[in-house]
C-alpha cells in the first residue's frame, strides 16, 4: 500500500486519525507492507510515520528520496546544480515565493529569500520547520550542493501564472513539475524537480526491487502529484475530498479524509 500524507492519511485536524491507525495496524499485522508517499521532507514526515508504531519505508519530497524510517537510504534523486541555477534565473520574478531544498537535517535544509511572503501562504509549514530554515539575499549563493527541489508557493493565480512562465523556458527536458493545490486555502504549491522524479517513479524502482507487481499495490492520494503513483496503482483510489478533475480518471472514489476515508476503502478491500 502506498499512502499519501497530507489530504489523505490525516484527518482534518492533521492528525493520523484512529480509524486509519487501527486498519493500518492491522493490514501490517496481515504482512501488508506499508510505504508512505509525501511531498513532504523525510524529517518533516517522520511524525506521522512514528505515529503508526511501526517500521516502514517513506517516498519523500515528490519522489526524490526514499528512506526507512530507521534512516537507511535506498535512493536519492536530486536536481543537478547547474539545472537549478538556470531555474532561479528563469524564474527570477517568482523568487519570492521559492524555497530551495536540501537533503540535510539541519538548519539550512531549506532557504528562503523572503519569509514574509511565504507566511502569507504557508505560515504554519514556515513554524514548524523553523529550524531548518535559512533566510538569505540570493538564492543561487545556496547552490554549493545539489538540491532535492525548488518549491514555489503562493496564492492559486499567481502560481497559474508562475507555472505558465516555466513552460516559456527550456528545461522541460530536465525537469519534473508536480503540483499540490488546496482550493479551499487558496493555496498551490510547484515543486521541480529531476527528471523523470516523482511518487510514481520511485514507487515503481521500488515496487521492482521488492518484486512486488504494480498489479498488487493499493496506492491512495488526493491531488495532482499523486498522478503518476495512481496510474502505476494496480488498485488506484482517490480520495472524496479531491477535486472534481481527479475523481474523473475512473479511479475508485472513497470518503474524504474528514471522514476516515483511507480506512473505509481498506475495509471495502477486506482488510
Amino acid at each position: 500500500m502506498a499512502i499519501d500524507i497530507d489530504g489523505t492519511l490525516l484527518g482534518a485536524t492533521s492528525e493520523v486519525p484512529e480509524a486509519n491507525l487501527a486498519v493500518l495496524r492491522r493490514a501490517q499485522a496481515q504482512g501488508i507492507e506499508i510505504v508512505l508517499t509525501t511531498g513532504r521532507r523525510h524529517a518533516f514526515a517522520m511524525p506521522v510515520a512514528e505515529a503508526l508504531g511501526f517500521d516502514l519505508w517513506l517516498i519523500s519530497s515528490n519522489g526524490a528520496i526514499t528512506k526507512s524510517s530507521q534512516g537507511e537510504l535506498f535512493h536519492r534523486d536530486l536536481l543537478p546544480t547547474a539545472v537549478a541555477r538556470r531555474l532561479l534565473a528563469h524564474m527570477n520574478s517568482f523568487r519570492r515565493n521559492a524555497v530551495l531544498t536540501f537533503d540535510r537535517e539541519t538548519r539550512g535544509a531549506l532557504v528562503i529569500e523572503c519569509a514574509e511572503e511565504l507566511h502569507g501562504s504557508i505560515a504554519r509549514w514556515m513554524e514548524k520547520n523553523a529550524a531548518y530554515i535559512e533566510q538569505i539575499d540570493d538564492l543561487a549563493r545556496a547552490l554549493t550542493a545539489d538540491p532535492v527541489q525548488l518549491m514555489f508557493c503562493g496564492a492559486v493565480a499567481h502560481m497559474r501564472e508562475a507555472e505558465a512562465h516555466l513552460a516559456t523556458g527550456d528545461l522541460a527536458d530536465q525537469i519534473t513539475l508536480l503540483k499540490t493545490q488546496y482550493d479551499a486555502r487558496n493555496l498551490c504549491i510547484l515543486d521541480v524537480l529531476n527528471r523523470d522524479c516523482s511518487k510514481g517513479h520511485a514507487l515503481k524502482r521500488w515496487a521492482a526491487h521488492r518484486g512486488i507487481d504494480a498489479q498488487e499495490i493499493v496506492a491512495i492520494g488526493d491531488n495532482y502529484n499523486d498522478v503518476e503513483m495512481l496510474e502505476f496503482a494496480g488498485i488506484p483510489v482517490i480520495m472524496g475530498n479531491a477535486c472534481e478533475q481527479l475523481k474523473q480518471n475512473g479511479w475508485r472514489v472513497t470518503l474524504p479524509n474528514d471522514q476516515d476515508g483511507v480506512a473505509a476503502v481498506l475495509r471495502q478491500l477486506g482488510i
